[in-house]
């Protein structure tokens, strides 16, 4: 349903809104490095979402991506208009041109209400709400350094 970009750059986001200040900035490097994502895709992704200020960003040195108070109070459809051309919520699951709820695919009644409550969580909360929820699940934006069994490799 996501596309690569649209992935690499809400976990971009939220990585910034966890770590990152206006004296605490990242650069595309870093970021690929910490969430083993291509250098040459995020840093186009990253350009991107600093020009529509969903990030803020500043250059020379000392410089780099971070989220501002105001950046934070974005929500992630705000992030996926960015990076996607179309409403990723209103195509077809399967891909069928004509799919809707008088015309329904055969998974069309199953996948219809995930979508709808999907696009609520990411029409209403904001990308602070995210983060924090990543605090408080104890989450992770990167398999860097657990095992499979979810122990931090890096202790």
């Amino acid at each position: 349903m996501l596309s690569n970009a649209s992935k690499y750059a809400i976990r971009s986001v939220l990585f910034l809104a966890e770590n990152s200040s206006k004296t605490s900035k990242y650069g595309a490097k870093d970021i690929a490095s910490e969430l083993e994502i291509p250098l040459s895709f995020i840093a186009k992704i990253l350009q991107k979402l600093a020009k529509s200020n969903i990030i803020s960003s500043t250059k020379g040195p000392g410089g780099g991506f971070y989220t501002s108070k105001k950046n934070l109070k974005n929500n992630i459809c705000a992030i996926l208009n960015v990076i996607e051309n179309e409403d990723i919520f209103e195509g077809c699951f399967l891909g069928l041109p004509r799919c809707s709820d008088e015309n329904p695919c055969p998974i069309h009644h199953i996948v219809a209400p995930f979508k709808e409550a999907l696009l609520d969580k990411f029409e209403h909360q904001t990308i602070a709400d995210f983060a924090a929820e990543i605090k408080r699940n104890g989450s992770f934006l990167s398999l860097k350094g657990i095992d499979v069994k979810g122990q931090d490799l890096l202790k």
